[in-house]
């Protein structure tokens, strides 16, 4: 990923938070047909001894063949899209001066590194499943569990998907989000983002504002 200096994010605390408020991950493997992508919902596991930058655990469908096509010494890429906008030139104040500015677009991006695993493991893939459910039902009024499946079904549902971990050894973070553009430039912007009715134009306000 091209990225200049004063849009790179090399803090893992920032790279670990996007991941987690943004957890529908591109995977992206190269496998004897091609390049592939699967499109999931990623659990961040917390940096440890031997994980300096964390893990990355999810499941698939078992009639999915990446698992059977993978080539486990081929590093995969993962990648997480925070929030993004477009960036009118319209609030730059030069378009005052001279006219001489063009749009672009703000973006928050984490790449993440590393080979996948197989986890072909029934009690791994339950407290993946708890896990998950638990991070995203949190935020509901009255959260379901896993356990609220009956045990038989639950069972029958398992039995159609497989887990995967991934060890992360690389993590890049990259935030353009205006930080080459002067203060008053800055402030125009977030301004801007904030008129629009969307969350996302709000967060990347909140970005540019930071």
């Amino acid at each position: 990923m091209y990225t200049p200096k004063h849009f790179s994010e090399p803090d893992l605390e920032v790279m670990s938070a996007l991941i987690q408020n943004y957890p529908l991950g591109t995977l992206i493997t190269v496998e004897e047909d091609g390049i592939n992508a699967n499109h999931l919902p990623f659990e961040f596991i917390a940096p440890a001894q031997d994980t300096p930058f964390g893990s990355l655990r999810a499941h698939i469908a078992r009639g999915n063949p990446l698992w059977k096509n993978l080539n486990s010494a081929q590093e995969v890429l993962v990648i997480f899209q925070g929030p993004s906008a477009y960036i009118t030139p319209a609030w730059y104040e030069e378009k005052k001066l001279s006219g001489k500015v063009v749009p672009t677009y703000n973006y928050a991006v984490v790449h993440a590194h590393g080979k996948l695993q197989i986890m072909d493991d029934a009690q791994w893939l339950l407290r993946h499943l708890q896990s998950l459910t638990q991070q995203h039902e949190s935020q509901q009024a009255n959260p379901w569990q896993v356990s609220d499946a009956p045990d038989d079904y639950l069972q029958k549902m398992m039995t159609a998907i497989i887990g995967i971990e991934i060890p992360v050894t690389q993590l890049n973070g990259k935030w353009k989000t205006s930080q080459n553009r002067p203060a008053q430039d800055r402030s125009n912007i977030a301004a801007g983002l904030r008129l629009n009715d969307d969350t996302t134009s709000h967060a990347m306000a909140a970005l540019v504002s930071r």
